[in-house]
C-alpha cells in the first residue's frame, strides 16, 4: 500500500474527499480510512462525521487559499455539480498527484442506445437537463485545466447509506410480495450499480 511521504513545505494526505457524510462520498471516505489511507473530508460540518478522518469544516467556494499547505495524492470530488463548483476548489488547492470527478450518466442523452459507453457524445439528456449539461461543463473545466484528471460516469447507485428512495422501493415490493409497475412495456434497461463495486476499481 502507498504511505504518504512528509515534505518540508506541505501537510501530506492521501485523499481528500469532498462532502464524507452522505451516501456516496461518506462510503468512500469510510472505505479510504478503513484500509489505512489518511483521508482529509471537506464539508460545512453539519453532519455526523465519519470515523479516523480528519475534517476541513467549510465551504468550497469560500476556501481562500486554506487547501494550499496540503498535498494529496487524490482529490476525490464526489459532489462538483458544475463549472463553478471545479473552478473554485481548484483555485483553494495545492499540490496534488490526481483529481477524480464523480460525474454522473445523465451527460448522456437519452437517445443513445443503452447502457451508455464512455466514448458516447455527451450532450443534454431531456430527462435530467441542466443538471446533466453542468455536470458537462464541470468534466470540460476540470480536464481543460487538470492533466492527471478522471472522471467517472456511474449510472444510478445503490447501496450502504442511500437517501434517496429508489431502488429500496423496488427490494421492499419484493420482500413483501407486492407488485409494481415498469414504464411502458417493461423492456426499458436500466443499469444500477453498487458503490462497493465502484470503490474496488
Amino acid at each position: 500500500m502507498h504511505r504518504s511521504i512528509v515534505f518540508k513545505r506541505s501537510v501530506i494526505y492521501e485523499n481528500l474527499v469532498t462532502g464524507g457524510t452522505v451516501f456516496v462520498s461518506r462510503f468512500l471516505a469510510e472505505y479510504f480510512a478503513a484500509r489505512g489511507y489518511e483521508v482529509l473530508v471537506l464539508n460545512r460540518g453539519t453532519r455526523e462525521q465519519v470515523k479516523n478522518v480528519k475534517l476541513i469544516k467549510g465551504d468550497r467556494h469560500a476556501l481562500s487559499d486554506f487547501l494550499k499547505p496540503y498535498r494529496f495524492d487524490a482529490v476525490i470530488d464526489v459532489n462538483a455539480y458544475d463549472e463553478k463548483d471545479i473552478c473554485d476548489l481548484l483555485k483553494s488547492l495545492g499540490e496534488f498527484d490526481r483529481y477524480i470527478m464523480v460525474s454522473s450518466s445523465a451527460v448522456y442523452p437519452e437517445t443513445l442506445v443503452q447502457p451508455f459507453k464512455e466514448e458516447q457524445k455527451l450532450g443534454r439528456n431531456h430527462f435530467w437537463g441542466e443538471y446533466g449539461t453542468n455536470k458537462i461543463a464541470a468534466e470540460n473545466h476540470l480536464l481543460k485545466n487538470v492533466p492527471n484528471a478522471y472522471i467517472v460516469c456511474p449510472p444510478y447507485l445503490y447501496g450502504e447509506y442511500n437517501n434517496l428512495y429508489r431502488e429500496s422501493f423496488v427490494f421492499d415490493c419484493a420482500e413483501r410480495d407486492r407488485a409494481f409497475y415498469v414504464p411502458k412495456d417493461g423492456k426499458m434497461k436500466l443499469q444500477f450499480f453498487m458503490w462497493k463495486t465502484c470503490a474496488n476499481l
